[in-house]
């Protein structure tokens, strides 16, 4: 509940930093009248939106689970994220325009030295706070903030490299690189909105992390307990800031339920030290079989009815199988 609000608390500042920054920025262009300029605050609108999408996505996703959303509403951030990123292609766009209608009109650019100044302030404020929401947000696990975050960094890429055309074209006065860097920002800026829209849709499809899976199953074989014979049928799905991990893990298939639940408890604790406490774990028990017995490290087993031969690792191939390991596995 914490680092929801946390989230939100975020988001709001992030969002009012993105109205003021908007301001600076037009003001900037009024006085420059410089396309580089101009598409720099074009970019700000989008975050200025994009903001208040990412509030609202994220006072849904910390509503509570409900009999129609029986898993929470965290599928909201998603969308917030392919609503940002589809916002953020849509500037390109009209940078591009904007650059055509001004080569058109042919119109100049003037009083650099102010707009210098102006735009210089906005890469120092945007890259901090992006830095910032970024940080919160990989902590949070919040998809939303982390959106948010990188839109501002991406912001402050292109606010310095427009910083860096100004004050080339005040030192030489070759005001065609005006136009060229409106051009190259369009682009740029179409690219990094792709990133976040392709994210944010493997997010809505339940694509798998293979990033977060392989630190998830590293997390596992570095404090992997003794009577943890192998852990399969690994899913993990992210809800908004929420978690849901499943699988199967295999016990000895003498312990009673109480002692294969201590064991899920245990599984439990380490998963939220390195994760989070935002964690929906499911954990189904199965009982270790004869083929087990090889792959078994638990040395004071009394009812093995084969010698152990080697310590199987867990792998992104082996423990996202529905299959239970076994050292034919290994190879």
């Amino acid at each position: 509940m914490y680092q929801t609000k946390q989230n939100f608390l975020v988001q709001k500042w992030v969002t009012a930093l993105s109205v003021v920054l908007f301001v600076i920025k037009i003001t900037a262009y009024y006085l420059t009248a410089s396309l580089a300029i101009l598409s720099d605050a074009l970019e700000s609108i989008v975050n200025i939106v994009a903001g208040f999408i990412g509030l609202y996505s994220l006072y849904v996703a910390a509503k509570p689970r409900d009999e129609d959303h029986p898993y929470g509403h965290g599928k909201a951030a998603f969308i917030s994220a392919a609503a940002e990123g589809s916002l953020i292609i849509a500037a390109g766009i009209l940078i591009i325009y904007e650059t055509i209608v001004n080569m058109l009109s042919n119109e100049t650019v003037k009083s650099l030295d102010q707009g210098i100044w102006l735009v210089g302030i906005t890469a120092v404020v945007n890259y901090l706070a992006g830095a910032y929401c970024i940080r919160i947000g990989k902590r949070n696990n919040s998809l939303a903030l982390e959106s948010s975050g990188k839109h501002l960094q991406i912001d402050t890429y292109s606010t310095v490299g427009v910083l860096l055309a100004v004050v080339l074209m005040y030192y030489t006065q070759l005001l065609w690189i005006d136009k060229a860097i409106a051009f190259l920002l369009s682009g740029w800026i179409m690219y990094n909105g792709y990133t976040i829209l392709r994210k944010s849709l493997a997010g809505i499809m339940d694509e798998a992390d293979e990033q977060m899976l392989k630190t998830f199953i590293t997390v596992l074989n570095q404090s992997k307990q003794t009577n943890w014979i192998d852990f399969h049928n690994l899913r993990v799905i992210k809800y908004g800031d929420l978690l849901h991990i499943d699988g199967h893990l295999t016990v000895p298939w003498y312990l009673n339920i109480h002692e294969a639940h201590v064991e899920i408890d245990a599984l439990s604790q380490l998963i939220k030290t390195h994760f989070g406490d935002a964690i929906e774990l499911f954990v189904h028990t199965d009982g270790c079989l004869p083929f087990s017995c090889a792959i078994c490290t638990k040395a004071d087993c009394t009812v093995r009815v084969h010698p152990f031969e080697a310590q199987l690792d867990w792998t992104l191939e082996n423990v996202v199988s529905n299959q239970k390991h076994s050292i034919a596995k290994q190879g």
